[in-house]
């Protein structure tokens, strides 16, 4: 397969921001991009080439990944029809805002996306999901000194036409069901997730972790949830600044509210 670099170029600058989100940013030029067909994984990839000395922002998609990464150690399945997107820039950001980073990556990966008429939500705190499917997920690894974390690699899995497991839905598929065709290529969904990864950030560095808790709150598939914790029923409720989930339990004559780190809870589709 041969990926077309300057088509993932047009289409990074046909994308009107001022549509997608009112606040302004700088991101007209697009980011570059290495294509490799098979490799361990694109993160792991970009911190080699960033440890070297090369510039960035960059990108660098996989037709294959052989040893993808997922959270909390879990591989990502990695077959040919995907995409494996990893983008690699600076920052400057405190280390206890990491929770930050990753809704503002996430948020602005399905907001290009429903600016393309994909009806894209989030399941907390990081997964893309369509017809209330798995269609993504994100992975962000990070460099600190000083309190501050200074490098990030954002990798990004989205299932193109690829084969997916019973939870998981491919555009291809969506797109045999809900026409017409808007995203029509891999370079084009390529620019799509990379513009969307810097637009997240920016516009968070714009408006701060309020605005942007409420607008990835908007588009949370998780809210209303119902959950159970040590065998007590409750409810998704919300998510804090701190990125933490907000539970409400339930028990005869009593409620209690519980903020929970990613880790501390699973939910299901």
């Amino acid at each position: 397969m041969n990926f077309n670099l300057e088509l993932y170029q047009k289409v990074w600058q046909k994308l009107d921001q001022s549509k997608i989100i009112a606040q302004a940013t700088d991101i007209a030029t697009p980011i570059p991009l290495l294509v490799f067909q098979r490799i361990p994984s694109t993160n792991t990839k970009l911190w080699e080439l960033i440890d070297r000395g090369v510039k960035h922002p960059l990108g660098a998609i996989a037709y294959c990944q052989t040893a993808g990464k997922g959270q909390w150690g879990h591989s990502w399945v990695s077959s040919n029809g995907g995409l494996y997107l990893s983008v690699g820039f600076d920052l400057d950001l405190a280390t206890h805002n990491y929770p930050h980073l990753i809704m503002a990556t996430v948020w602005g990966i399905a907001q290009v996306l429903r600016y393309h008429y994909l009806p894209v939500t989030i399941k907390w705190s990081n997964d893309l999901i369509l017809n209330q499917r798995k269609l993504g997920g994100i992975k962000i690894e990070t460099r600190s000194s000083n309190k501050k974390i200074v490098k990030a690699v954002v990798g990004v899995g989205i299932n193109w036409c690829n084969s997916v497991p019973d939870l998981g839905i491919n555009l291809a598929s969506y797109y045999q069901n809900q026409p017409p065709l808007i995203i029509n290529s891999l370079e084009e969904l390529t620019a799509i997730a990379a513009y969307g990864i810097l637009l997240g950030y920016e516009y968070y560095l714009a408006v701060g972790i309020e605005n942007l808790l409420d607008n990835y709150l908007a588009i949370l598939d998780s809210l209303g949830q119902q959950v159970k914790i040590n065998g007590c029923p409750g409810e998704v409720t919300g998510v804090t600044t701190e990125g933490k989930l907000k539970v409400k339990l339930r028990s005869p004559g009593a409620t209690t509210n519980l903020a929970l780190a990613p880790g501390q809870i699973s939910l299901g589709y």
